[in-house]
């Protein structure tokens, strides 16, 4: 099923008004619904108030308890699956601040023990070097970008964190988009063998000429098994389904293994990264 941005907008004002609707229908109160549920009044409050987006199983236990029918309950199921998933648009992300972003990222990372991304088409701001975070942030506002590019450098120190486990597959395309000049790619690229050495850092290369899907690919990453970001130039959605966070790992791990990793990778980044020096 197509998600439009505009459904994710609405579906969790929906999914609110038709759980309360459903509530008042059985004539239930609050504090009796919560009492069947065994969850809190205030609970019951915020969710029917579009204050809290509830899990699919507080969806399913709610609906339990109203003794919905299996059609209200499939079409209920719906909409809270698409509510689980968030439109965050670039445009808007800009006008509320880079830096807001900057700290929502510092923060789920922080919370995260295993980071998995799929890098399509460029490296991301975790293994960047300053010109290449400069360069990939130059549509931005200019107010903004000195302190992003503090905020994004800042961030990276979560990668000498030992108890977390990066995994990164990078296209061939990734790795070698010329976003900034010859000699600065080649430091970038120098950057990621250096960093695919690190024993909690694992780099995986796509090249060209490796089949490994049969479906457009988009950029992605998965946080531990509970989230997961798609990425476009247009903004990025966030899931939270942990049937769609199972779809992406499963699809990650069959990328993964098509890689190129270890020496091998080093040596092809090695080769890249002198071809921009010559």
């Amino acid at each position: 099923m197509a998600i439009e941005p505009d459904q994710l907008d609405q579906s969790g004002l929906e999914l609110a008004a038709m759980l309360k609707h459903l509530r008042n229908q059985a004539g239930l109160s609050g504090v009796r619904l919560a009492a069947r549920c065994n969850m809190s009044q205030s609970k019951i409050s915020r969710i029917e108030g579009n204050k809290l987006r509830p899990s699919l199983v507080d969806v399913e236990q709610i609906l339990n308890a109203l003794n919905a029918s299996p059609a209200i309950a499939a079409e209920v199921m719906a909409i809270a699956r698409i509510a689980q998933t968030e439109w965050q648009d670039r445009k808007a992300l800009h006008r509320k601040g880079l830096d807001k972003k900057q700290l929502e990222l510092a923060g789920l990372e922080a919370a995260t023990t295993d980071f998995r991304y799929f890098l399509l088409s460029m490296t991301t701001g975790l293994l960047a070097t300053p010109d290449y975070i400069r360069e990939s942030i130059a549509n931005a506002p200019p107010t903004q970008q000195a302190k992003a590019v503090a905020m994004k450098l800042e961030r990276q120190a979560v990668l000498l964190d030992r108890s977390k486990r990066f995994t990164f597959l990078l296209t061939e395309q990734a790795v070698r988009y010329p976003l900034v000049s010859s000699d600065a790619m080649a430091m970038q690229i120098d950057r990621l063998a250096s960093l695919a050495l690190q024993a909690n850092i694992r780099i995986g290369i796509l090249p060209m000429g490796v089949k490994y899907s049969s479906t457009p690919l988009s950029t992605f990453t998965i946080y531990d098994d509970r989230l997961a970001t798609i990425e476009t130039d247009l903004g990025a959605a966030v899931f939270r389904d942990p049937k769609d966070v199972s779809t992406l790992l499963n699809r990650f791990t069959a990328y993964e293994a098509h890689a190129t990793v270890g020496d091998e990778a080093r040596e092809l980044l090695t080769t890249w990264a002198w071809s921009f020096r010559r």
